[in-house]
């Protein structure tokens, strides 16, 4: 099974993105408009202090009636209750972002984040994995 690491290197967006939790929520998404993402990693400076996500601006911007041009970020982001080792498998990652009920999860090591997977991902490298296991059994079978 393939790893964190592993995931993050094959991503089509090569660098993470983030804003600073003093970066507006309208600044956020005009970030993660340019990059067609539905999340950014808020950083204070080298340190995660949260993510910002699609579904925080819908719950906690819109229904709430704030502004988008003058609410920070920091007000509405969601805390990263959970990081992860980039060697934990792929498999892992899903099982805990299924239990925990999270989209995105970040990757830290040595307190450095090294970048942030998406559920999507995660179960399109599992689905890839299961089709490959599946074609190879296939292959041994009717050989």
């Amino acid at each position: 099974m393939k790893t964190a690491r592993q995931q993050l290197a094959e991503k089509a967006l090569p660098v993470t993105i983030s804003v600073s939790p003093s970066h507006t929520v309208f600044q956020a998404l005009q970030v993660m408009a340019e990059w067609n993402i539905g999340a950014v990693l808020v950083m204070n400076g080298n340190e995660l202090a949260g993510i910002f996500s699609e579904r925080d601006y819908a719950r906690r911007v819109v229904l709430a009636g704030k502004s988008t041009a003058t609410t920070p970020v920091s007000e509405v982001m969601s805390p990263c209750a959970f990081c992860v080792l980039p060697d934990i498998p792929v498999d892992e990652c899903l099982a805990l972002m299924v239990e925990k009920r999270i989209r995105y999860l970040p990757i830290q090591e040595g307190g450095k984040v090294q970048g942030l997977l998406s559920i999507e991902e995660l179960v399109r490298a599992t689905i890839t994995e299961h089709q490959f296991a599946l074609e190879q059994l296939e292959s041994y079978i009717y050989r």
